[in-house]
């Protein structure tokens, strides 16, 4: 064990009032990384691999639920995770989404049909919604906010890199071997990632309050899947006009109204609603929340565009993503030198996502290609990749210690929120505009078919995508201006 990792584990908050030097930084930072990277890489591991396994197990539409299950999953369960983690030690709470995580990929691994592998995927989600928010939430125990910003890059980089690489990795692997150890892989890097966990002394937590939340533990995940169904499902599994449709937007209204009354009459509610009435806080989740439905809708569709449209193979179509994950590090690694420096997070999506909205807009207008393709990806990477380190750090440092747990959580779940429904439009959006497409057909019946509508089919989706980063230079705009030295 390194010197760092000695002195963390004798005392866990030694860097929470004083500056990090950036060798004790990395030190902190290995310790959280692998569970980091484990829950970003899976909520793409399997976009260019999706097709193989829509042709092993079934129908492409069907197979969207494998990337949809798990972000519905987590964005369920983030909020939860915070307030476990706050309550109970976040180390220990990290410890256990670990446990949960491997489970899931045990179940995903050995499925022989769709259905066992979405339920295998949502296990995974369960535990994958307090991977990223614990591990975020253990470095602010440990780093101050201006120490966090000149270090934030190190997380959206990692975050860009483990979202981008998941389907380089899922093509490479279903290539060479069989989409089952994208599953089996999992095993050990959990178990290293537990095994340095267990290095770091569990933090002090306080008094235990003599209520618990039930009833909103219970509400939210409700109220979530009610909405994420709705969206995801509208369209193709029933009409939106139909009678489903309105009975589930019905249960939507009726959950959100009592969850909402429920937190607010709950004196330890488990969702922090006093800190997100405030607009230095809702604001930045929202652009956490649109950001990330332009970001996966991009990361989950591209590959299969790159395929079904213009004829790259799983690896190439995984490795043309390259240049998006190349733009999200270089905007994220700019924007956390830029706030470090100037110790103000809004202006940086406001220009980044100004970039992505260009970038998409390019994907959807112009003549397409593979290697053009590829560079428009670098282009909307640059300006995705502004909005992660500077939202977090703004509601980290507004929300306080006290609360860190909770407010990164939600931060959290604002992204996999927005994943959800963006892959979910995205995917609806798209599907239902390519000819004689149907819940029975076909990757085959796709690969040799015409290209003009499918090619037609994803730009309109793209551009469409371009309309919400556009959505989010506006709503950024909007955020208070705040300075991190006025806060402790």
């Amino acid at each position: 064990m390194s010197s760092t990792a000695k002195n963390l584990s004798n005392n866990p908050e030694q860097f929470s009032t004083k500056e990090v030097s950036k060798k004790d930084f990395v030190g902190i930072f290995t310790m959280v990384f692998v569970p980091m990277f484990l829950a970003a890489v899976d909520q793409t591991l399997l976009a260019a691999a999706t097709p193989a396994i829509a042709q092993d197990l079934g129908g492409i539409q069907t197979a969207s639920w494998i990337a949809i299950g798990y972000l519905l999953a987590g964005a369920a369960s983030v909020p939860i995770h915070g307030w476990l983690g706050d309550r109970y030690g976040r180390r220990n709470i990290l410890i256990a989404a670990l446990f949960i995580f491997s489970i899931g990929s045990i179940v995903a691994a050995l499925a022989g049909s769709m259905a066992m592998l979405i339920a295998g995927r949502v296990i995974q989600g369960i535990g994958g919604g307090g991977l990223m928010s614990l591990s975020q939430a253990l470095i602010g125990e440990l780093v101050p906010p201006r120490q966090r910003a000149r270090f934030q890059g190190y997380f959206s980089a990692m975050f860009a890199l483990a979202s981008v690489s998941g389907p380089v990795l899922g093509g490479l692997v279903v290539s060479y071997f069989t989409w089952h150890w994208l599953f089996w892989a999992n095993l050990p890097i959990a178990a290293f990632a537990i095994y340095r966990l267990c290095a770091l002394k569990q933090s002090p937590v306080p008094p235990k309050s003599r209520t618990v939340d039930w009833w909103g533990l219970l509400l939210f995940p409700l109220t979530t899947t009610a909405i994420i169904y709705w969206l995801s499902s509208g369209g193709h599994e029933f009409a939106w006009q139909s009678m489903t449709s309105y009975q589930l937007l019905i249960a939507m209204v009726i959950l959100s109204a009592v969850f909402i009354f429920q937190q607010s009459r709950t004196q330890d509610s488990f969702l922090p609603l006093s800190l997100l009435a405030r607009k230095e806080i809702y604001i930045p989740l929202t652009s956490s929340f649109l950001f990330a439905a332009c970001m996966f809708a991009l990361v989950f569709f591209l590959p299969i565009y790159l395929q079904l449209g213009l004829g790259a193979n799983a690896a190439m179509s995984g490795l043309l993503l390259l240049p998006l994950t190349a733009g999200m590090i270089t905007g994220a690694y700019i924007t956390g030198k830029t706030i470090a420096k100037t110790g103000v997070p809004k202006w940086m999506p406001v220009i980044g996502m100004s970039i992505a909205t260009f970038g998409f807009a390019l994907l959807g207008l112009l003549e397409p290609s593979k290697y053009l393709t590829g560079f428009f990806g670098l282009i909307c990477g640059l300006g995705l990749g502004t909005v992660m380190p500077s939202t977090q750090i703004q509601i980290q440092t507004v929300g306080g210690k006290a609360n860190l747990g909770r407010v990164t959580s939600m931060a959290s779940l604002c992204r996999s929120l927005g994943a959800s429904v963006g892959t979910a439009l995205f995917g609806a959006l798209t599907y239902s505009l390519i000819p004689d497409f149907t819940s029975n057909s076909t990757i085959a019946d796709l690969l040799v078919g015409p290209k003009e509508p499918i090619i037609h089919a994803f730009q309109t989706g793209f551009l469409v995508a371009g309309g919400f980063a556009f959505i989010t230079v506006i709503n950024a705009a909007r955020a208070p201006r705040i300075h991190l030295d006025d806060y402790d």
